[in-house]
């Protein structure tokens, strides 16, 4: 019997905390599944017009929350989610919110260079823990050599427009979809997860998915 693989297409945003617990949750999920599973990152940018140097952090949330004590307590709960996940977020280190397009870039680079996984994860440890600005192109080349990515290669893509209509295009199918929110997840293009959702919530997502699959081979 041939095992059912599957497939997840993630919309993320790297400026997203949310989106760094769902990576987190569906990575244990995973483990606990065990299954054949392929996972690729797709854009999507929540800040779309911010400036291409990005802005200052303080001005930013001042804008979006109107204050600062009313982040201060979405702060506190996606700390607390963080730490369940073993994330450490630095928030206090964040000096720019960044313009995320190059970094989603990036991205797709790993796809071609069949590290994409550890890129998103160097672009969310880099920002969230460390306070990277990932709005700057010299920061973006450090994060992708951690990652694995050859230095000259990235460099390069960075000095071209390499990776950018297909960035466009992936980010407009998202909208076409309908998403509106990150993170999303797509599972064999059929099932839709929204936001972190618990581990139990993947893990019979991804078994249905596979029954459903089965199913199907088998012409029930």
């Amino acid at each position: 019997m041939t095992e059912t693989s599957l497939d997840i297409e993630i919309y993320s945003d790297v400026v997203c905390p949310w989106c760094y617990v769902g990576k987190r949750r569906l990575e244990r999920a995973l483990t606990e599944f065990g299954g054949n599973v392929r996972v690729t990152w797709r854009p999507f940018q929540l800040n779309p017009t911010m400036p291409k140097d990005g802005m200052d952090r303080i001005a930013y949330l001042e804008a979006k929350f109107g204050s600062l004590d009313s982040f201060r307590q979405l702060e506190e709960h996606v700390q607390a989610a963080g730490a369940s996940e073993r994330i450490t977020f630095a928030f206090e280190k964040i000096a720019r919110t960044p313009n995320t397009f190059a970094a989603h870039r990036l991205i797709w680079l790993g796809v071609r260079e069949s590290c994409q996984n550890a890129v998103v994860d160097s672009l969310f440890q880099g920002y969230f823990e460390e306070g990277a600005d990932i709005g700057s192109i010299p920061t973006l080349v450090g994060l992708a050599t951690r990652a694995g990515l050859n230095q000259v290669c990235v460099e390069r893509m960075f000095q071209s427009n390499e990776g950018t209509a297909e960035v466009k295009a992936e980010e407009a199918a998202g909208h076409t979809l309908g998403i509106r929110g990150v993170p999303y997840f797509i599972v064999n293009g059929t099932y839709a997860i929204s936001g972190a959702q618990p581990v139990e919530t993947f893990v019979s997502t991804l078994k249905r998915v596979t029954a459903d699959g089965a199913g199907r081979k088998a012409g029930v």
